[in-house]
């Protein structure tokens, strides 16, 4: 049973640091948003293809605010949201099947 909770404690892990870099990344984003940046720079390039798949998404649900652009702050809670409930369920349920604790 130690290699099914080894297993599990490393893709939290993996899950946790890609969310933690794509929060990041999101936030270099936003504020990347407040400056007109140079679109052919190779990083607000990157920057723009990596968060618009999901920012699209997440701003056809929302209602037209006037201009003010909340999906930034959307996906960042839904970030937050997944660290704290789905990574911290898996690093539990990796410390019960280790530990055998409070089943």
């Amino acid at each position: 049973m130690f290699v099914v909770a080894n297993f599990l404690n490393a893709v939290a892990y993996v899950l946790d640091f890609v969310l933690t870099v794509y929060m990041y990344i999101l936030i270099a984003r936003a504020i990347l948003s407040w400056v007109n940046p140079d679109p052919y720079n190779p990083i607000v390039n990157f920057l723009y293809r990596a968060t618009e798949p999901v920012l699209h998404r997440v701003r056809r649900v929302l209602p037209d605010m006037g201009g003010l652009d909340l999906s930034p702050l959307v996906v960042l809670l839904a970030i937050f949201f997944l660290q704290k409930f789905v990574i911290n369920s898996m690093f539990e349920l990796v410390n019960r099947l280790k530990f055998g604790l409070g089943a």
